[in-house]
């Protein structure tokens, strides 16, 4: 289901990724609620056991099925109308995020992340980009950026269309100081395994 355009300004502040940490850097107020799930409840093993190694198949409560590493641990914080779910890496300060969007393309959504004069990307401290890619049914930026509470961190924003029509985006960060493969790594099996509740995919 893809979220109203209402709810995105709440959904933009609450997937930067300094606000998923320990709460670095003043935001804009807005109504965004920080209940979150236990980590690791709900997400339950696919059981053809088809993961890469070093990765496990999760049927995510909020709707959809992905690959994420194994003993990574997730939580979910809630927006007005949409879900924001996190995988977040125990070792070494990795970590994905997933969530729908409300706006008509992903180039769009893309642009609006990181352009927005009151919440986009590039207002934070250091924001530098460093790649940019796009194709039919999706976009891609790759930026670092010095976070308040974490220091300098690689983000890669990858934002597409899924097999049901709802526009989603996966974002995976980490230190900048990891390889860069290392950091896209979970996104590039995240996304190629990821399949809406329903959708008939792959």
């Amino acid at each position: 289901m893809v979220i109203g355009a209402g709810s995105g300004f709440g959904v933009w502040f609450l997937i930067r990724d300094h606000a998923a940490g320990t709460g670095g850097g003043a935001g804009p107020s807005v109504s965004v609620s920080a209940a979150a799930s236990a980590s690791g409840t709900s997400v339950s093993a696919s059981p053809d056991g088809s993961a890469a190694a070093g990765y496990r198949t999760t049927v995510d409560p909020v709707g959809y099925t992905l690959d994420v590493p194994e003993g990574w641990t997730r939580r979910q914080k809630q927006g007005e109308k949409a879900a924001v779910v996190f995988y977040d890496s125990p070792s070494d300060g990795r970590q994905l995020q997933i969530f729908a969007l409300a706006e008509a393309t992903s180039t769009e959504s893309l642009d609006l992340a990181a352009n927005d004069p009151g919440y986009g990307y590039s207002r934070e401290p250091g924001y530098q980009v460093l790649d940019r890619a796009s194709g039919d049914a999706w976009a891609e930026l790759t930026y670092r950026y010095d976070d308040v509470d974490k220091g300098a961190r690689r983000v890669v924003d990858h934002r597409f269309r899924a097999a049901d029509g709802t526009l989603y985006a996966i974002r995976s960060s980490g230190p900048e100081s990891l390889p860069s493969d290392l950091v896209r790594a979970p996104l590039t099996t995240a996304v190629a395994s990821f399949c809406p509740a329903g959708a008939r995919c792959g």
